[in-house]
């Protein structure tokens, strides 16, 4: 293949300039000389068409074969990038990710990109940005998805709201362990997960193994095995309770209290577009713990992300879902403006990729050990959030969901809905978790998304196989006693109503009848 010469005409890829915030100061150019490292993500060999595999999962080897990055590619960005003094990080790139992994300075990628890199400042700290699009060499362009790492400023936010936040304090609050959680929804508890591996993506914070042990010591259960895997210099760091350990420990404990026999994989990654991706597309493809659902509880506005990180983000989740792999996705915590300002409704992604679970919020009541009342969670009133929920404005409504009554597009089409399930979230009915030890009570859709994470784990081993991308299973069971149906309450501009709705989506699980219809069409 020949290489790209620097006469060669080029062409730009499209949307790859994130908007900056108006809270945001550009204090000036990036030093020349600032070690820069970015994610090429690559286009597939060939074009990955979900439906045409009719439900049917394929083999690593099959991906690798049809599916992953063309070698022919890569070479050819790699002559681009020895033309512009760049090195290719080897060990770092993978053809099933699709992801080579180029490092230089800052001044080499701004000629490599021809692109402009400047700093700004953001509630006290600095981080890089590009002000202009990024091009390349039309053949290596034609080849060429996203360009992932020279914008390092956070792109997502935890999805956890904590009990003592609430103003005025909420009277009556109740919360539970999460394997309460998990028999009020009649999850099969006689399975435990064994044989399969939860994934979970962390974007900061920690775990410490103390904390895990004592925690399920104290509920006799047997502490889980969990490992830490770094993903682009991301490592397990706890630090306090007030920060981003308690999303981890809460993560790690519902899902592991769900199905204690299952590992436990964290992807500690930074909080970037590239970091976000690169932990996302390392779990999919780690065939060391082969993870067979993966949650996440992190994310935002889709106005916050680029088109081009939506894009990649979205195909990795496809390339989940061809593996057979299920990713459960926290639908937001800031109602339906998804806490954007100026009032106009907004969806969290990934919960809006519709290769994904994406999982809302309610709020329970119990009687014993029964669940006698679900409505929406919706604490704005006392300033402790909603569960996010709506239509994208971004990718358009799925074949699965054609059925389900989805309304309120804000960009005058009809676009995917959201969430799909939903569960307890509301902090006045939430988690005890044990967090640097100490024990506090949280909720938000961070919750919801390891609860069924464990569930769909407890699912895998009673049917003996992955449930992979469940979303074309489930929205046929729409009003089947698969779910309880949520009718009650609002997160702002959507209200629940019989059937699906941008609250809830179909509603909370019944677990055992949700194993039981899934074993008559699987």
């Amino acid at each position: 293949m020949h290489s790209p010469s620097n006469n060669s005409p080029r062409a730009s890829l499209p949307f790859t300039v994130r908007k900056l915030s108006a809270a945001a100061r550009v204090v000036g150019p990036t030093p020349a000389d600032e070690p820069v490292r970015v994610s090429v993500i690559v286009k597939r060999k060939q074009p990955l068409d979900l439906a045409s595999l009719q439900g049917r999962h394929v083999s690593r080897e099959e991906f690798s074969s049809k599916y992953a990055a063309d070698p022919a590619a890569f070479d050819r960005l790699r002559a681009f990038a020895t033309q512009h003094g760049l090195s290719v990080d080897e060990n770092a790139s993978s053809l099933d990710r699709r992801t080579l992994v180029l490092t230089g300075t800052a001044e080499q990628m701004q000629q490599a990109f021809q692109t402009e890199l400047q700093q700004v400042e953001h509630e006290g700290r600095q981080y890089r940005i590009h002000t202009q699009g990024i091009t390349l060499p039309a053949d290596c362009a034609s080849v060429v998805d996203a360009v992932l790492g020279l914008d390092t400023r956070p792109q997502a936010r935890s999805h956890l709201r904590r009990l003592k936040d609430l103003r005025p304090a909420a009277v009556g609050a109740q919360s539970y362990l999460p394997r309460q959680v998990a028999e009020f929804y009649s999850f099969p508890l006689n399975a435990d997960g064994s044989g399969e591996t939860i994934g979970i993506l962390e974007l900061g914070g920690g775990f410490t193994t103390t904390d895990i042990q004592q925690y399920f010591q104290n509920q006799n259960i047997a502490p889980p095995n969990v490992v830490a895997v770094s993903v682009d210099g991301g490592t397990n760091a706890p630090t306090n309770p007030n920060g981003a350990d308690s999303e981890v420990m809460l993560d790690i404990e519902v899902a592991a209290s769900v199905a204690p026999a299952a590992e436990i994989a964290v992807y500690f990654t930074p909080n970037t577009d590239q970091g976000f991706l690169d932990a996302l597309t390392t779990a999919i493809h780690d065939a060391t713990n082969h993870p067979s659902v993966i949650s996440i509880s992190w994310g935002g506005p889709e106005s916050s992300w680029t088109q081009q990180a939506m894009t990649a983000f979205d195909d990795a989740c496809q390339s989940a879902a061809a593996l057979g792999i299920t990713i459960t996705v926290a639908s937001g915590d800031n109602g339906s403006t998804d806490g954007v300002g100026g009032g106009a409704n907004h969806v969290d992604f990934p919960a809006s990729s519709p290769h994904v679970l994406g999982c809302g919020g309610t709020k329970i009541t119990v009687s014993g050990t029964t669940l006698t009342n679900e409505v929406v969670w919706n604490d704005e009133a006392q300033s402790g959030g909603a569960t996010g929920g709506g239509v994208s404005a971004v990718f358009a409504l799925p074949t699965w969901q054609q059925n389900a009554n989805v309304s309120g597009a804000t960009n005058g089409g009809s676009g995917r809905g959201v969430p799909d399930v939903a569960g307890d979230a509301a902090p006045a009915t939430g988690y005890s978790i044990e967090v640097d030890g100490q024990t506090e009570v949280v909720g938000g859709t961070s919750a919801v998304a390891p609860l069924w994470a464990g569930l769909v784990a407890l699912l895998n081993q009673k049917l003996g196989k992955p449930v992979g991308f469940l979303n074309p299973q489930i929205y046929p069971l729409l009003g089947s006693a698969a779910f309880r149906d949520i009718t009650q309450g609002n997160n702002g501009a959507f209200s629940a109503r019989v059937g699906w709705d941008a609250c809830t989506g179909l509603g909370s699980p019944v677990g055992n009848s949700l194993l039981a219809k899934l074993r008559i069409v699987m």
